[in-house]
Parts: C-alpha cells; structure tokens; sequence
C-alpha cells in the first residue's frame, strides 16, 4: 500500500512538473511610461495573451525603458535579450530608410492616411524583419505630431537656434533644414531635459507632452498634424517558432486585437489630450498658413532625399501609398 501511494504521488509530481515546464515566459521592454496609451495597450495585449493561451504565455511588460534604453529594445531582441519588445519604428531611420516611412513630415497626416501608409509599408517591414530574424506582430500610430515651444513662433525663421529635441534621425533632420540645434533626448529623460533647460522645444504628440508634464516648462503647442509615427511589437523569431502551433496562433490573433484596439484609443485620445493640456494652461495654436508653408517645404525635401535613399522599397512603398489613395478619391465624386 505504501509503494502504491508513493507511485501515484511520483507520478502527480511528474505531472505538474510538465505543466509548470509547459509555461513559457518572455519579457516585453517598452520604452514609455505605464499610464501611456501604448503602454496600458501592451498590458493588456499581455492579459490577453495569458486567457488565450490558458497561462501558457506569459508576457511581462517592462514600461518607461526599465530594462533596455529604447535605442537598445531593436538589438535586444534581434539578440535574445529579449524576446519580444516595443519600438518606435523611425528610431532606426539610419539602420534602414525603411524604418522611417511614417517620420517624413506631412506625407501621411491623418489616421485613415498613416493606417494606407502602414499597409504599404508592412509587407517590406516583414521582409526586413524577417531577415533579422524578427516578426512583426503588430503596430499602433501615436497621435498627431506638433511643435511644442516656449515662445510663440510664425515661421521657422521663429525657430533657428533653439535648443531643439530629437529623437530620431527624422526629427534631427527637421533641425538641420530649420535651423535649430539638436539635442538627442529620449522619452524617460524628456522631463527632466525640459526641467533644467537642455531643450526649449520639440516635436511630438499630445501624448507625450501630457505625459512628461510638457506645459510646466513650454506654454505652446503648434497643432501642425505632421505625422504619425507607430510603435512596433516585434518578436524573436526563434522564440516564436518554439511556441507550439496553437499557442502561435493565439498570440497572433491577440497581437491583431491588440493592433485594432491601440488604433482606435490613440483616435480618441489625439483629442483628449489636446483637451488636457489646455486645461493645464498650455495654448493649443493652430499655425499661421506661413508657418505651415514652411514646415511642408521641409516634408518635401525629407521626401525626395527619403525616396532616394530607400531605392526599390521606398518607391514600392509610396507607390502603393499612393494608389491606395484612389478608390477613396473616385468615391468622393
């Protein structure tokens, strides 16, 4: 009786140590804070993924770059470091142009114009990826991106000099065509560089200038609408091709869930956050038509010496943005 008892126990020992040999846990570095709309989204997706794959996958959010800088989250998990993670796609404008479709200034400036722009777009990021040995899982568009400046400003003559922030190869170039003397500042360092003087303006969303308390140091906000840049949820493709096949699946059907749901609060939050930084005494100012000329003239050189760099993709990439643009122009009339 007791061998009995001491073989069924070995064998429920043996059972639950397969289950808990069965759970597979990745880390998801990110490199914006955890009340950020992007942030609270991969929390989410993380939830979401734990109920489809019934704890199989567990995916642990590191927001605010807790565990790699956001210039590192890429080669983290291209290395293994990491084996998913979130990044802003134009940071590596100068790894590959490609990366940078959706940094150039006023070639797509509206929601419906920046998803045409994605869908051009991800079929040369797969490729690209992939050959990195990373998957795309999905991607999400920040709000509409805007000046923000400590001084009211009519044209970029209003800007030249001013200590400008950039954080990516896009927005350093905007810098360099206007005038302005960049300053290289990442996300999690952004309020304390506003606090202390090292930058005194900047482009980006309303997101990020309510999160980083922005309106304590700069009191406008230019509404140019220049363009939307998207966070990426990119994956090892090793760690993705160990996942068994349902487990595979669960995890990219979540990941296009995910991918709808951060497209539709980042619509809805554009104006929210506009709405909260007026009432903490930031002026919302739509731009003066020359002020507007100017910063399109930039576009139009970032484009032509873009679509220069980024040869037969580019062009595939822009072509394809382009005719997407037709059966919505014929339908109109």
């Amino acid at each position: 009786m007791q061998r009995r008892y001491f073989s069924v126990s070995a064998l429920a020992l043996s059972l639950f140590a397969g289950s808990v040999f069965a759970q597979t846990k990745w880390d998801l570095p990110a490199a914006y804070a955890a009340t950020n709309f992007h942030s609270e989204n991969l929390i989410q997706f993380a939830k979401d993924v734990d109920a489809a794959t019934a704890g199989k996958l567990k995916i642990t959010v590191h927001a605010n770059a807790s565990l790699f800088k956001a210039n590192e989250i890429k080669r983290a998990v291209q290395g293994g470091q990491a084996q998913i993670g979130e990044v802003l796609l134009v940071n590596f404008e100068n790894e590959n142009p490609i990366y940078g479709a959706d940094g150039i200034p006023f070639l797509a400036t509206s929601y419906a114009d920046s998803k045409r722009l994605y869908d051009a777009q991800k079929p040369v990021l797969d490729k690209l990826l992939a050959a990195q040995g990373m998957k795309l899982l999905f991607a999400v568009a920040w709000p509409s991106q805007g000046i923000y400046t400590k001084k009211e400003i009519n044209s970029v003559a209003d800007l030249r000099g001013i200590k400008w922030r950039a954080y990516s190869p896009a927005t350093a170039k905007i810098a360099e065509l206007i005038g302005a003397q960049p300053v290289t500042i990442q996300a999690a360092e952004l309020s304390q560089a506003l606090a202390t003087g090292v930058i005194e303006s900047y482009m980006s969303s309303g997101s990020t200038g309510f999160d980083t308390k922005t309106y304590e140091s700069l009191k406008y906000f230019y509404d140019t609408q220049a363009w939307l840049p998207k966070n990426a949820v990119i994956v090892n493709k090793k760690a993705f091709d160990a996942l068994d096949a349902a487990t595979q699946a669960a995890l990219v059907k979540t990941a296009a869930e995910a991918e709808t749901r951060g497209w539709k609060v980042s619509a809805e939050k554009d104006g929210f956050y506009k709405k909260a930084l007026a009432d903490k005494g930031m002026q919302i100012v739509t731009p003066s038509p020359k002020l507007m000329a100017d910063m399109k003239q930039v576009g139009t050189i970032m484009l032509a010496d873009w679509q220069k760099r980024a040869g037969a993709d580019g062009e595939a990439i822009i072509t394809a943005f382009n005719q997407s643009a037709k059966p919505a122009a014929k339908a109109k009339k």
